[in-house]
C-alpha cells in the first residue's frame, strides 16, 4: 500500500475515534479516559512490534531518533489530552474540525524545520482547510 491508502485509513481511524471517544468520555474525567486510550495504545502497538520487525530492533535506536520519538510522544500525550478535554466539553462534530487545523500547523512547521515547500497549491489547500474547519465549528 501506498502512502496515500495508509493517509485515508488513517483518517478513518481518526473518526472512529473521535466517535468512540466521545461515547466513552460520558461521565468520566478527560485525563482518566486519555490513560486509558493511551495504554491500549501501548499495548496495541508494543503487540504490532514482532509482526513487522523484531523488539531487539529498539536497542539499535540512535540517541538522536530516541529523542526525537520521545519528544514526538510528548506532543502526542498533550494533543491526546487536549482532545479528550475538548471532546468532553463540545460536541465531537465541532471539536474534530478544529483538531484537524494540525494539517495547516504541520504545512507551516514543515516549511520552517523541515525545508517543505510552501506553494500556492498548499497555500490555498491550507487556507480551505482552515476556513473548513472554522466555518464547521461554528455551526
Amino acid at each position: 500500500m501506498n502512502w496515500l491508502t495508509w493517509s485515508l485509513l488513517s483518517a478513518v481511524f481518526a473518526a472512529a475515534t473521535a466517535i468512540l471517544a466521545k461515547i466513552g468520555i460520558k461521565g468520566v474525567d478527560s485525563n482518566l479516559a486519555t490513560a486509558v486510550r493511551t495504554t491500549v495504545v501501548v499495548l496495541f502497538a508494543w503487540a504490532i512490534v514482532p509482526l513487522t520487525s523484531t523488539y531487539s530492533a529498539a536497542f539499535t535506536l540512535s540517541r538522536r531518533t530516541l529523542l526525537f520519538l520521545a519528544l514526538s510522544g510528548l506532543a502526542t500525550g498533550l494533543s491526546w489530552l487536549c482532545y479528550f478535554r475538548a471532546l468532553q466539553l463540545g460536541d465531537a462534530s465541532k471539536v474534530a474540525p478544529i483538531d484537524k487545523l494540525s494539517v495547516v500547523f504541520v504545512l507551516v512547521l514543515a516549511a520552517l524545520f523541515l525545508g517543505e515547500a510552501l506553494t500556492p497549491k498548499t497555500i490555498l489547500g491550507g487556507s480551505l482547510i482552515a476556513a473548513g474547519a472554522i466555518i464547521l465549528a461554528l455551526k
